[in-house]
C-alpha cells in the first residue's frame, strides 16, 4: 500500500533529477510487484506446495526491502532538499528545480 503511494507521489512530480528519482521509482515498483507475488503465493496456497523456509524467505524479503527503501528515502530526501536550486543555470528566468506544489509532493513521498 505504501509503495503504491510512493509510486503515485513520485510520478506526480516533474522528476527534475531522473537518475535519483528513477531509483526511487524502481524500488517502489519492484517492491510492489514482489509483494503482489508473495500475496498470490499465500492466497492460492502455493506456500504449501513449495518446500522452502517461508519464515526465512519473508525475513530476507522484508530486510532487503527495508534496505532498498531506506536508500530510496535518502535519494528522495536529497532531491527534495535541492528544491531551491535554479532549473537552468544560464537562463535569465529564475525557475526553481521544484515548484511549491512539487516540493510538497516530494516531501510526502520522502515520508
Amino acid at each position: 500500500l505504501f509503495g503504491t503511494v510512493v509510486w503515485i507521489l513520485v510520478a506526480a512530480t516533474g522528476v527534475p533529477l531522473p537518475l535519483l528519482q528513477g531509483w526511487v521509482m524502481f524500488v517502489a515498483v519492484t517492491a510492489w510487484f514482489l509483494s503482489i507475488v508473495f500475496l498470490c503465493v499465500f492466497l492460492f496456497s502455493y506456500a504449501n506446495r513449495i518446500a522452502i523456509n517461508w519464515n526465512q524467505t519473508d525475513f530476507l524479503f522484508h530486510g532487503t526491502t527495508f534496505v532498498f527503501y531506506f536508500g530510496a528515502f535518502l535519494l528522495q530526501a536529497a532531491t527534495t532538499s535541492l528544491h531551491h536550486l535554479p532549473r537552468k543555470f544560464n537562463s535569465t528566468v529564475q525557475e526553481t528545480l521544484l515548484s511549491d506544489h512539487e516540493y510538497n509532493i516530494s516531501i510526502a513521498a520522502s515520508v
